[in-house]
């Protein structure tokens, strides 16, 4: 399993990855289909990040070309955030729970560290036990509680705001 970060050309096979992502798992914030984004204007994001020392994307790839993970980490845009990043992470279902999100966040935090981040941040729906049980494997901790913050088939939804200093 190659942990690397991500480059433009990836962009096709990113956007495949996220959407099959979105259409396995229960709690991401789209739903299945809901996505519109192109390979062209997935290449246009990429390119952006890679213009910004506090953003970046690792992927995991099973095969030559074969993403099966990633880690999105976004970077504060104003000077007063610039030492914290949102992260957002998925996996494909057949490859959970196989260490995969504990080696994209460590590898996270070695760029994190390298690039002066000092914060890193993401929110989880309070009832995704396997999300949260990795968070807490990796140094998060529970922050506080965003009440009603989703509406997933037509119930509510809290999430729980989880961060991990360094």
């Amino acid at each position: 399993m190659l942990i690397r970060e991500i480059q433009p050309v990836d962009a096709e096979n990113f956007i495949c990855l996220i959407k099959q992502v979105e259409s396995e798992a229960k709690f991401m914030l789209m739903e299945a289909g809901e996505r519109k984004t192109t390979p062209e204007q997935q290449h246009e994001k990429l390119e952006h990040i890679k213009q910004q020392s506090n953003s970046t994307i690792f992927v995991a790839e099973q095969e030559k070309g074969k993403l099966v993970g990633y880690l999105i980490a976004i970077g504060g845009s104003v000077k007063r955030t610039k030492h914290s990043v949102y992260l957002v992470i998925g996996i494909l279902e057949e490859y959970r729970g196989r260490g995969i999100g504990t080696k994209l966040f460590q590898r996270l935090e070695e760029w994190a560290i390298n690039a002066n981040i000092s914060r890193l941040e993401l929110t989880v729906v309070t009832q995704n036990e396997a999300g949260i049980t990795l968070y807490k494997k990796c140094g998060f901790e529970i922050e506080g509680i965003k009440r009603k913050s989703l509406m997933i088939n037509d119930e509510f939804y809290n999430e729980y705001f989880m961060s991990k200093l360094l």
